[in-house]
């Protein structure tokens, strides 16, 4: 789905126009990166941000040292869906964990939907401490075979991320939704991507600025109305301008841990073992965020996407996309890094070698499922900075029939749209990739971005012996009466604090709540459906959209701009609200 409503696309961006307000100050520029030694040692190419907010951080046990930042683990739901803990107001519930959407939603008390009729999660009850703006925003997620919606009003209260408190978040309380994020463990989405890419910041301030300047007011009210991660960057809530994630592995052969660090790298990873790219910067007629007065010559992300060198499969290189663009200049082969997605997504034409070149069933007849054998250790391999990131055998195949652990199949790769305006990558890196990759996500300056760049680490978690480890699951799985192992955790609620000059992690207070208990370790029954709760974007249906069409959304022209106030007044009470 590639649509947004009328009001979304036309009206409401109206509303975001001149008016006389503050510019925020320009940093003075700056040459290169700055080295600073952080907790541990471990040296950071960052620049220090002055930034301008305080905010109220949890108690970690300690009186002694600045907080630098929060980890927290993650819950699996059998390597379909990641969720993490949060608090809001005085409700603790999981939600999805996605690098692939910005905006902060749970489902509310008032969705009589039949996926949250279905959820075992807790819901946010708005008539305790939630303030509504009186505005709403209806997000879409997913790309045009996999489209979901959730739509409510937007409002503020307290949330509570790796025991990190932000008072007055923006967020959507949710009353309609067929996202799986409910259903599958999670009882909302967290969105950890760019200011640029999120509708709930827009309905805010359009609720809040009927005389907003455009672009102007949007980026100046981050620390604000802002997404939640942002706002811990431009509050110094937290040190630095990152955050960490590794997932663990569920299915095929249980291992790894998942965990996401927020203001620091995590316990033991030397920087100097990440590889670090930039990040896609995008063009006003890209789908990018129109640069504001006071930074006129900016260019800002939209997601976090990266480019890519090359492909690999089984150490041969293989030939570049033939697929075309949608309404776009065909952009440099990029990834969107997202932990949203379930899956591996690429060109069709290059995802359709793939599955030809393992699986003799699929050369044969396209329409037929993509088996191979279990034990057939493919190793597709992303070409990123330079080096090799492959993604771990044991992630390449998914059981494809209960009792069967001989014949499985090559689910985790399939085909997704082609690039567009907004939405530029032809490849969406999704959990196989995650589960095989340490990967860290750096904001960078977000108010004036060429001073301090946005951009991704990588780090290979891929041992060496990784074909052996397949065998020996193969082995197992076929000792157990052909199934793989499959297990779901719930999401952890205990939260640590990370203290400097600490030796280790400072405990922060245990929260309760009604998250899933985890369920003890079971033998697949059948291969499973692919989660896509996110997908690639998110677009408002009722909310000026600060940036242009996302992987759902038409484009929302920087020309709107130029038209009064008066029309966009006019216009509002055509949009149903």
């Amino acid at each position: 789905m590639y649509t947004s409503s009328w009001c979304a696309t036309f009206a409401l961006p109206l509303l975001l126009l001149p008016a006389l307000v503050p510019a925020l100050p320009v940093p003075g520029p700056s040459a290169a990166p700055a080295l600073r030694s952080r907790k541990n040692g471990v040296v950071l190419p960052f620049i220090k941000h002055s930034r301008r907010l305080e905010v109220a951080r949890r108690d970690a046990g300690s009186d002694d040292g600045d907080v630098l930042g929060g980890t927290v683990g993650l819950g699996d739901s059998a390597d379909l869906f990641y969720t993490v803990a949060v608090t809001v107001g005085n409700s603790t519930t999981a939600v999805n964990l996605d690098t692939g959407s910005s905006d902060l939603w749970v489902m509310s008390t008032s969705c009589k939907t039949r996926q949250c009729k279905q959820s075992t999660n807790q819901a946010y009850d708005v008539s305790k401490s939630f303030r509504a703006s009186g505005n709403t925003v209806n997000l879409q997620y997913g790309d045009s075979t996999t489209g979901t919606h959730a739509s409510g009003p937007v409002g503020r209260d307290t949330v509570t991320l790796a025991a990190i408190a932000m008072q007055n978040q923006t967020l959507a309380a949710v009353d309609d939704t067929n996202n799986s994020a409910v259903s599958n463990g999670g009882a909302g989405i967290l969105g950890l991507g760019f200011p640029a890419q999120s509708f709930v910041q827009a309905a805010a301030i359009n609720a809040d600025f009927r005389n907003a300047r455009g672009t102007d007011t949007f980026v100046e009210q981050i620390p604000n109305y802002g997404p939640l991660v942002p706002r811990m960057v431009m509050s110094d809530a937290i040190d630095d301008p990152i955050f960490a994630i590794t997932l663990q592995r569920n299915t095929i052969d249980v291992s790894g841990e998942g965990q996401i660090t927020i203001g620091q790298l995590p316990e033991g990873v030397d920087n100097s073992s990440i590889t670090w790219v930039p990040v896609r910067l995008y063009d006003p007629a890209d789908g990018g965020l129109d640069a504001p007065s006071f930074a006129p010559n900016e260019k800002y992300p939209l997601r976090w996407e990266v480019d890519i060198d090359a492909v690999y499969l089984d150490g041969q290189k293989l030939p570049d996309s033939t697929q075309q663009p949608s309404g776009v200049k065909k952009p440099s082969v990029s990834a969107l890094i997202d932990t949203g997605n379930s899956l591996v997504r690429g060109p069709s034409d290059v995802v359709d070698n793939i599955l030809s070149t393992v699986s003799p069933a699929y050369a044969a007849n396209a329409n037929s499922k993509p088996t191979l054998p279990c034990d057939a250790g493919h190793n597709l391999t992303f070409q990123i900075g330079g080096k090799m990131f492959p993604i771990d055998p044991r992630d390449f195949v998914a059981q494809g029939s209960a009792g069967d652990a001989s014949t499985c199949i090559a689910s985790n790769v399939v085909a997704t749209d082609p690039p567009s305006v907004g939405a530029l990558f032809s490849w969406n890196l999704g959990d196989p990739f995650m589960k095989s990759n340490l990967v860290v996500f750096y904001y960078g300056n977000l108010t004036h971005p060429s001073v301090d760049p946005p951009r991704i680490g990588f780090v290979s978690l891929v041992p060496q012996n990784a074909d052996a480890l397949l065998d020996d699951a193969v082995e197992d799985a076929q000792n157990a009466g052909g199934n793989f192992e499959s297990k779901v955790d719930a999401a952890p609620t205990v939260s640590s604090l990370i203290i400097e000059g600490a030796s280790t992690s400072a405990a922060a207070s245990q929260t309760t709540s009604k998250v899933a208990a985890p369920v003890t370790s079971t033998r697949a029954s059948a291969s499973s459906t692919p989660s896509s709760t996110s997908g690639s974007a998110a677009a408002p249906s009722d909310s000026a959209a600060p940036s242009g069409a996302l992987r759902l959304s038409g484009a929302w022209s920087p020309l709107l701009l130029l038209l009064p106030t008066t029309l966009a007044l006019l216009l509002s009470p055509l949009c149903i609200l």
